[in-house]
């Protein structure tokens, strides 16, 4: 099956020879836009209105990620002094709605809050957050377990285990969120109720 077939309510674009790869068991919600050099992985979730454009420099969105609606995935293509910055996701990350990831990387269980922009070069460590409305700088790194906050932002505090815990809660609540979604958008396309 193509991913026309697959998504006929998204826009999923090739970029120069360069197609999108979207596993299996993801999910991809109308109105989303796909294009180029984009690799989603096992059970993770492009919600409405996003748009992961990877024209310039890859994006990889890890196994059961979530990104949600109207958020926007950009890179930074090569320069004279940098050889660009891809945007990196790693498993079982949470990106809330209306975020801007450009050119940053955030690792396993990262946390990006409503409408907070990471930019060139950023990195998120493992279970940190970048909190609601943040903005965080280029080249910026949040070490592993710190909540950052504020426009720019800067470090508030350590996370404890029971805020990680939460991270992994949203995260298989949106793998199992995103089933009920493509179960409806399938049986909307058949006629038929879901099952």
């Amino acid at each position: 099956m193509t991913l026309a077939e697959r998504f006929p309510w998204a826009t999923i674009l090739p970029f120069e020879g360069k197609v999108p790869q979207i596993d299996e068991t993801a999910f991809v919600a109308p109105g989303a836009r796909i294009i180029g050099d984009v690799t989603i992985g096992p059970r993770a979730s492009i919600w409405y209105n996003c748009v992961l454009r990877g024209d310039i420099h890859r994006i990889v969105v890890g196994a059961r990620s979530n990104v949600q609606d109207g958020s926007v995935f950009h890179v930074e293509g090569p320069r004279p002094d940098t050889e660009g910055c891809p945007t990196i996701v790693g498993e079982d990350c949470v990106i809330g709605h209306m975020a801007v990831v450009h050119g940053a990387t955030l690792e396993d269980r990262a946390f990006v809050g409503m409408g907070a922009v990471a930019m060139d070069d950023c990195v998120i460590g493992e279970g940190a957050m970048l909190a609601a409305g943040a903005l965080l700088s280029p080249g910026k790194h949040i070490p592993a377990r710190q909540i950052w906050v504020g426009r720019p932002a800067k470090f508030l505090r350590e996370q404890d285990e029971a805020q990680v815990e939460k991270i992994r809660f949203q995260t298989e609540r949106y793998c199992r969120l995103a089933e009920r979604h493509m179960a409806e958008l399938r049986a909307g396309l058949s006629g038929a109720a879901p099952a």
